[in-house]
């Protein structure tokens, strides 16, 4: 067999993961694996939602963290105002704003500039970003709000010492359920590999009568989709604040985005999972660094960037 670079990369990285698990387990530090795992959540479901838009537009979505925010202020606002939905219906109205946002986003700004260059594209979405969170300011003053999670219990399972509340294995399930809908959808359906097509050749795409628009709205409401499950999954902490899954959740969502690969959606989810890791080490080993988990994550980020800036699944777009 044939190795090339990509395969001697991949290998590569799997050798430094193992390494790795096994320097945690030789150093007492075990209980990071399971800290890394159970907090990916928000993580994977950012990072995949940035791949999906890159994968399939070419954009650069910094507003992403700002769909799950939008969720979180919605979920706090149905549990304020409609308390008798339940908690489940307030969950799905937000989820269903977030995704409204998305399309919003996409036919207000995206569509208008889609012959525009794509930094141009990059900084609107960093626009709307901003705006989302003054808008949030406006509306609800910087100050932090409380809204309770979903489960409550914070010691269903014990694994290495570590508590895993009902919240986190919630997120956990969800998370596996949406990565093996989005393999089955771009794998195994018309529509899936529409929207591949549509990356690669959009005039041929329209050409075959699929409307590249139509395509673009749909990639953006799925995108709303992660971000809103990742807002009222991992949002609900006791309180949020305006912009709360853009400062917690974007830069570690974007690296691993990077890390896996950006046109590569399994690379997202892997590169969430390796985020969360790092995270955790960071807070345990970065004691006497302020801002540990922060400094190892723009480390990390960096030196992809320098070394492999396609990831470690990732190609051409």
């Amino acid at each position: 067999m044939k190795l090339d670079r990509t395969t001697i990369t991949r290998v590569l990285a799997a050798l430094a993961g193992l390494l790795g698990g096994a320097a945690l387990f030789a150093t007492d530090r075990q209980s990071t694996i399971v800290t890394g795992i159970s907090a990916s959540v928000p993580y994977c479901l950012v990072a995949l939602g940035i791949a999906l838009v890159f994968k399939a537009t070419g954009v650069f979505n910094f507003a992403q963290g700002e769909f799950g925010t939008v969720a979180i202020f919605a979920l706090y606002l149905a549990r304020f105002w409609f308390p008798w939905v339940g908690y489940v219906g307030a969950m799905l109205f937000a989820v269903l704003v977030a995704v409204g946002f998305g399309l919003l986003v996409e036919r207000a700004i995206i569509r208008p500039l889609s012959e525009a260059p794509r930094v141009t594209l990059l900084v609107a979405t960093a626009g709307i970003a901003l705006l989302s969170i003054a808008t949030q300011i406006w509306l609800g003053e910087a100050q932090a709000r409380n809204v309770e999670k979903a489960l409550s219990r914070e010691n269903r399972f014990n694994v290495l010492g570590i508590n895993v509340s009902d919240q986190r294995v919630l997120g956990i399930i969800v998370m596996i359920i949406v990565v093996v809908a989005l393999a089955a959808f771009f794998n195994r359906t018309s529509l899936g590999l529409a929207v591949l097509a549509s990356s690669q050749e959009p005039t041929a795409t329209e050409l075959c009568g699929i409307s590249v628009k139509r395509v673009s709205a749909l990639v953006w409401g799925l995108s709303g989709l992660l971000g809103g499950l990742a807002g009222v999954l991992a949002g609900p902490t006791g309180t949020f604040t305006p912009g709360q899954l853009t400062s917690v959740g974007l830069v570690p969502g974007f690296t691993a985005a990077v890390l896996g690969g950006i046109t590569s959606l399994p690379g997202a989810f892997l590169g969430g999972i390796l985020i969360s890791f790092i995270q955790a080490l960071g807070t345990t080993t970065g004691s006497s660094i302020k801002g540990g988990p922060a400094f190892f994550t723009f480390l990390l980020l960096a030196g992809v960037l320098l070394v492999r800036p396609q990831g470690l699944l990732g190609g051409k777009r």
